[in-house]
């Protein structure tokens, strides 16, 4: 599929999608008069990196990451190296820490809430 597909597909601008492509996070084929050429997995991938961008990841983590997951189910595949389990262990505890301050501060926005209605 061309690129104006798979940006309407995944939501995802061509800019994106371009920029993804020289980052090394996805890869297209080329027609013979030049044009990208993606193919029907380009858009589980595209959905994959934008989760992991969502979930705070640089482009180079989610570079080292993708080879380690199935683009149809997102699963693991065996060929992640333990740094990069370390890595990324670290990754979810950073995640772990903004989702409870994200909680605290919920949480106080209720009480001054419940305090403003009396």
């Amino acid at each position: 599929m061309r690129i104006g597909e798979l940006a309407r597909r995944t939501g995802v601008s061509e800019r994106s999608l371009r920029y993804y492509e020289t980052q090394g996070l996805l890869a297209a084929g080329r027609t013979p008069g030049g044009h990208r050429d993606y193919p029907e997995a380009a858009v589980d991938r595209v959905v994959r990196i934008q989760e992991l961008y969502a979930a705070g990841l640089c482009s180079s983590k989610i570079a080292q990451l993708l080879p380690c997951m199935r683009d149809g189910d997102g699963g693991p595949s065996a060929v992640a190296t333990p740094k990069l389990v370390a890595d990324l262990t670290a990754e979810r505890a950073r995640i772990d820490r903004t989702i409870a301050d994200l909680l605290r501060s919920r949480d106080t926005l209720d009480e001054v809430i419940d305090a403003a209605r009396g």
